[in-house]
């Protein structure tokens, strides 16, 4: 195509000196020749786009490579618990789990959700909506003191900002997809957040980015069912804070470390208790090269429940995103490191389940000056 095009644009400047020469005739044979040119470099170029957009389509499937310390292993089952609280709660035989206790202080209504909009949609009312927004404004503030800035981006994105995080195609079967304006609601935050510097140059002291951002998070869950995806285990729709970095790619793993560590921090802070997971390849996300998962333990139900995860992309989203940093002159693809701090409906499933009494749960000192209340 680019010979084609190479020789029509010689062949023109030909032509133009021809017509000074009066070599009429000669002209007209070249201009022949060009316009046969131009029509085989358009097909040549049509062409071109469409193995271009084959070859886009391969390169989109192919996962980020896991980090060396990633141990091999086919599900979660193979993960590493790297800590673990060494004491859980006991709670007494009438320990209620929090799908009977949101009935029983009517804060939170899942046949009201099934009403207006369908299973996994469920309202939060009353002391339960106040407790809902206590945590969203804790997690962020708590993300402010730490160093982020607040963004409130969109709770839709366009196919580009789906490609750029790798959330499409690799989950586009899990995310809601509204057809008439080919937009897609979002599974995270993280994927307008991060698309804020989709095709930017950041230079040397813009570094580092730390973002944070609350949005409600809606994922179509298909396949999901049983006992252990009861009540807030599981929604199509849920709230959510999310912490992003941009950094060196050298420097990512010590943001890595900076966000474990935050999480660590909320965590205590809610005083529940935890473990800290290291996911085997089998059970890491597409985009990750080294991911830890949180998860807190659920005293009623006896399980742990997972709240965070905090992932290493390296430089992977930043490839596919166009993200580059100018550094000595030069352009380099920089790091995302990204974690949920925190996702809300297993963090307050596991609040309500470890704190309840006879006749009333009590809520962490932390989030006190947020719900105006200090137990439901």
């Amino acid at each position: 195509m680019e010979q084609a095009l190479s020789e029509s644009n010689n062949l023109a400047k030909s032509i133009g000196s021809l017509m000074k020469e009066g070599k009429k005739d000669e002209a007209e044979k070249l201009k022949a020749k060009t316009a046969e040119l131009k029509s085989t470099s358009k097909e040549l170029g049509e062409e071109l786009a469409k193995i271009e957009s084959e070859l886009d389509n391969i390169l989109y499937t192919i996962p980020n490579v896991p980090h060396s310390s990633v141990k091999p292993g086919k599900s979660a089952d193979d993960n590493e618990i790297i800590f673990e609280v060494k004491e859980l709660p006991q709670l007494n035989d009438k320990a209620l789990p929090h799908w009977d206790l949101i009935k029983k202080y009517d804060i939170i209504d899942f046949e009201l959700g099934i009403k207006i909009s369908g299973a996994g949609f469920p309202v939060y009312k009353g002391k339960g909506a106040r407790l809902q927004r206590a945590l969203i404004n804790f997690f962020l503030d708590e993300a402010s003191k730490a160093g982020y800035t607040e963004v409130q981006p969109p709770i839709v994105v366009n196919q580009a900002s789906g490609y750029g995080t790798g959330q499409l195609p690799d989950k586009e079967g899990q995310m809601y997809f509204i057809n008439e304006d080919n937009l897609y609601l979002i599974p995270t935050a993280e994927v307008p957040i991060t698309n804020i510097y989709r095709d930017v140059i950041l230079k040397d002291e813009e570094l580092p980015v730390k973002n944070v951002g609350y949005t409600p998070c809606f994922r179509r869950e298909a396949g999901s069912w049983g006992a252990h995806v009861r009540g807030l285990n599981r929604l199509h729709q849920f709230d959510k804070v999310e912490i992003v970095q941009i950094r060196k790619p050298e420097q990512s793993y010590l943001a890595l470390e900076e966000m474990v560590n935050h999480v660590k921090g909320l965590l205590e802070k809610l005083q529940l208790p935890y473990r800290i997971l290291r996911l085997c390849g089998g059970d890491m996300g597409f985009t990750s090269a080294l991911t830890y998962d949180f998860e807190v333990y659920s005293a009623a139900q006896k399980r742990w429940l997972e709240v965070s995860s905090v992932s290493n992309f390296e430089t992977f989203q930043a490839n596919r995103l166009k993200l580059r940093n100018k550094s000595d002159g030069k352009k380099h693809f920089a790091s995302y490191t990204q974690c949920s701090a925190l996702a809300l409906p297993r963090i307050l499933a596991a609040i309500l389940e470890n704190n309840q009494k006879e006749n009333s749960i009590s809520l962490p000192a932390a989030i006190h000056s947020y719900t105006g209340f200090t137990e439901i």
